[in-house]
């Protein structure tokens, strides 16, 4: 049976760089749903063609284009073992959509990691983040400062920081995650899948932590 982990965590928390490597180690695909849609907006794909239609209106994107479009990515040669899915459920509806699906792929969501961060570091991380323009590449200019500051050490672009990674909308950012966040992670708590990660540790260091839980 294929093997699906879900990875969740507030912004700033490291779960992209965690899929990262945890796809590494594991050979499991990494799904972000935020580069999912990026390339379906980018390669005009007909998902990617009606998601447009909604987001230039302002609105959000139904459930079900985002759900078909984790189906076309779950259907590539590279998630027959599995894979793992950062940024997609959001909502307990999600989930349900997400388990009805992976049993077309002969899979469920083994395992919920949840990484924790306490806020006050959140907003530290965030504000500190700069993002190149050309690829999206992230640096911190504490944590992972580039090797020339304001340049992206793969494509030399310009760096950049997010509207959104700015100090005076991080905590926003926090406080929205966690009221939507917290009817997920109750659903996957009850359903006994929930792994709390303590995400304060080092990058290394909270990989190994996650590593060990996948293993149990």
């Amino acid at each position: 049976m294929a093997t699906f982990i879900v990875l969740l965590g507030p912004p700033g928390v490291g779960k992209g760089t965690q899929a990262k490597i945890l796809s590494e180690r594991t050979g499991l695909a990494h799904i972000s749903s935020g580069d999912l849609f990026r390339e379906n907006l980018k390669n005009q794909t007909e998902l990617g063609k009606l998601a447009q239609t909604y987001m230039t209106k302002g609105e959000l994107v139904p459930d079900d284009v985002t759900i078909a479009m984790i189906r076309d990515r779950l259907i590539r040669p590279d998630c027959k073992a599995g894979a793992i899915l950062d940024g997609f459920p959001r909502t307990p509806a999600q989930a349900e959509a997400l388990e009805s699906m992976l049993q077309e792929f002969n899979g469920q969501v083994d395992t919920v990691p949840v990484i924790i961060v306490a806020d006050d570091e959140l907003v530290e991380r965030l504000s500190n983040r700069w993002t190149c323009r050309a690829s999206g590449h992230v640096f911190n200019s504490k944590s992972n400062p580039p090797k020339v500051a304001g340049k992206c050490d793969f494509d030399r672009s310009e760096l950049y920081q997010r509207d959104d990674d700015k100090a005076e909308t991080v905590k926003h950012r926090i406080q929205v995650y966690m009221d939507q966040s917290l009817p997920l992670i109750s659903y996957y708590r009850d359903r006994g899948k929930l792994l709390e990660i303590n995400g304060m540790q080092s990058i290394e260091a909270v990989n190994q932590t996650l590593m060990e839980a996948l293993k149990k």
